[in-house]
């Protein structure tokens, strides 16, 4: 899929799979160095003795979908959704656009596949996910795409549900 944001601006996205382990690794790992405390687990846990090829390839196997976003043909954006839950719901997670790319509409792209994605494959049901309470930017991109806060997680006070 090409977006045509401006007149020379491309956004690309790709729906990529276990083959392509290498360029999800190097953006989850830029991810993870870039926001540490944004997702649930560490550049440390993904490094070391947690690199693997294995690993990364399960990782990607395990998600119903998995996007990564190229703005101007450089990889600049990522995010996965797993297979809906047993009250329906489709969760996104590892969303996350590179600094020098935000902006330019790459989490809007993103966020409006996902959509489009659920509504062919799963006859749309619920999309939630979990953001960071101080992360304004993040919670404004899904506000814009219909999420509505949902309360704090279950497991981590300064984070809270959104649900579309």
């Amino acid at each position: 899929m090409l977006i045509r944001v401006a007149s020379r601006t491309v956004i690309e996205v790709f729906e990529i799979g276990p083959d392509e382990w290498q360029l999800w690794r190097k953006l989850r790992r830029a991810a993870l160095a870039d926001a540490p405390t944004s997702f649930k687990s560490t550049l440390a846990q993904w490094s070391g003795p947690g690199d693997t090829e294995e690993r990364w390839r399960a990782r990607l196997a395990s998600a119903a979908l998995n996007l990564v976003l190229s703005w101007n043909r450089e990889p600049s954006g990522m995010l996965s959704a797993v297979p809906p839950d047993s009250k329906g719901a489709i969760r996104l997670m590892s969303v996350w656009v590179a600094p020098a790319a935000r902006g330019r509409g790459i989490g809007d792209a993103a966020i409006h596949r996902v959509v489009t994605w659920a509504r062919a494959q799963h006859a749309y049901r619920h999309l939630v996910l979990s953001v960071k309470a101080d992360n304004t930017k993040a919670i404004e991109l899904y506000r814009r795409h219909g999420f509505l806060d949902s309360g704090p997680t279950p497991d981590h006070p300064d984070e809270r549900w959104m649900c579309r």
